[in-house]
């Protein structure tokens, strides 16, 4: 249940950071490890803090950019202490957890981690459908990389272990989109809006990021995306553009 989850570190700067990391991912059972544009690694520092975790760094994933970190994907988690404009549907490390394994158990996943002094980035966080905070005070809410990384994999570890203890029927989808596809039908989308005039590419008043959301909530299948997809190219061929 836990082997479709991805966790994804965007260019994390101490290698001592991606060793602990991979400490806690072993302690909670995951082992699917990206690092995307690592300041320093492979690094003495990483094995020495991995603490023998070093099949889950032997195995781990290094990227160029973080498309490719989750590349094949249905579902990306950013996680971020900072709420944000026109954010993405908000849930806790539980909730997530939850929702993972309940709803998305047969989807390949990937939770996004930022950097250690600045998070994830805007255009990042924007890859992502669903936003991740841990619920800490209000007043020092910044947590350390390797410390967010083995909240949420205990979080995912509990939730494992009581799922395994019920019979529980669910409804398979079978026909989830990946983030490649979700991505083509936005650049789709807003291809049509500029022909129509409806949105003017100058001046987007922040359009896409609400279609974006919207979207998410929907959840969309393969069929939800072949039907969209074929009115955005009705609409394009109606105003002379394929």
């Amino acid at each position: 249940m836990l082997s479709n989850i991805r966790i994804v570190l965007v260019n994390p700067y101490h290698p001592g950071n991606i060793g602990s990391v991979a400490r806690a991912m072993k302690n909670m059972g995951l082992n699917k490890l990206y690092l995307v544009e690592p300041r320093k690694y492979p690094h003495p520092d990483a094995i020495a803090f991995s603490s023998h975790a070093t099949d889950v760094l032997d195995h781990a994933m290094i990227t160029d950019s973080l498309d490719e970190a989750i590349k094949g994907c249905h579902v990306v988690y950013a996680t971020s202490a900072r709420f944000r404009e026109f954010s993405k549907p908000i849930l806790t490390s539980r909730e997530a957890a939850q929702k993972m394994l309940d709803e998305q158990e047969n989807s390949e996943i990937a939770i996004l981690f930022g950097r250690e002094r600045t998070g994830l980035f805007n255009n990042e966080l924007m890859k992502s459908q669903y936003h991740i905070y841990i619920p800490s005070v209000e007043t020092y809410s910044s947590l350390n990389l390797a410390a967010a990384v083995q909240v949420m994999c205990y979080e995912l570890r509990m939730t494992h272990l009581v799922k395994q203890g019920k019979t529980k029927i669910r409804q398979q989808r079978g026909n989830e989109v990946t983030i490649e596809e979700l991505e083509g039908l936005y650049q789709h989308i807003e291809e049509a809006m500029i022909k129509i005039g409806f949105l003017n590419p100058n001046n987007p008043r922040r359009l896409m990021p609400r279609i974006r959301r919207i979207f998410t909530r929907a959840e969309l299948d393969k069929n939800d995306l072949d039907l969209l997809r074929g009115i955005m190219r009705s609409i394009l061929d109606q105003n002379g553009q394929e």
